[in-house]
């Protein structure tokens, strides 16, 4: 095999660009279809600043002063994830977001952040795992099939990369574990 025989450095792609490659490939079939482009537009716009998982903890707040208190703390932790993942993990990063070449189908803000790992996924773990603290498995099923729709909207938006989606969610999980432990939204009644 001679140098001129080589792949471009440019052409050759590692493990990570192969998988964003794959999914983002899978996403193309959808991207363009009517219902699917406005659910996706909708989720991620519902995923933004973890407007959904607040709206749903306050509408569970007006059962009771418990649920209301769990609300807050909910927005409280919320932020602080916020903080952790667009202030600190984010800057480690400085991961380029997709490039998009054709014109989007629905208006959506573009984050001014970098890409790597969504913030709309890790908000999504974060907060399933609090607002599911009490919860039986029909509820339990439904936010986290919620949250991972909110995570996948990212990559049909082409806002974020497969990856990006992938690790805001392993993050997600972490520090929903961290304040679940450290912080929980429901205090145990001895």
């Amino acid at each position: 095999m001679s140098p001129t025989d080589l792949p471009e450095p440019s052409l050759v792609l590692g493990p990570i660009a192969r998988f964003d490659e794959l999914v983002d490939g899978w996403f193309d079939k959808l991207r363009g279809t009517e219902p699917t482009d406005r659910i996706m537009y909708a989720l991620t716009e519902l995923g933004d600043f973890g407007l959904i998982w607040v709206l749903l903890a306050f509408a569970r707040g007006l059962r009771s002063e418990e649920d209301a208190r769990a609300a807050w703390r909910l927005a409280a932790a919320l932020g602080v994830e916020s903080v952790i993942i667009n202030g600190v993990i984010k800057s480690q990063f400085k991961r380029e977001r997709p490039v998009v070449q054709e014109p989007r189908p629905h208006k959506m803000r573009i984050p001014l952040t970098t890409s790597f790992p969504s913030g709309h996924s890790s908000t999504a773990m974060v907060a399933g795992i609090l607002l599911t603290q009490k919860s039986g498995r029909p509820l339990k099923t439904a936010i986290f099939g919620l949250g991972g729709l909110v995570a996948l909207s990212r990559v049909h938006v082409k806002i974020h990369h497969a990856s990006d989606v992938a690790g805001g969610l392993a993050v997600g999980i972490g520090l929903g574990a961290v304040a679940r432990a450290l912080w929980p939204l429901y205090r145990r009644h001895s």
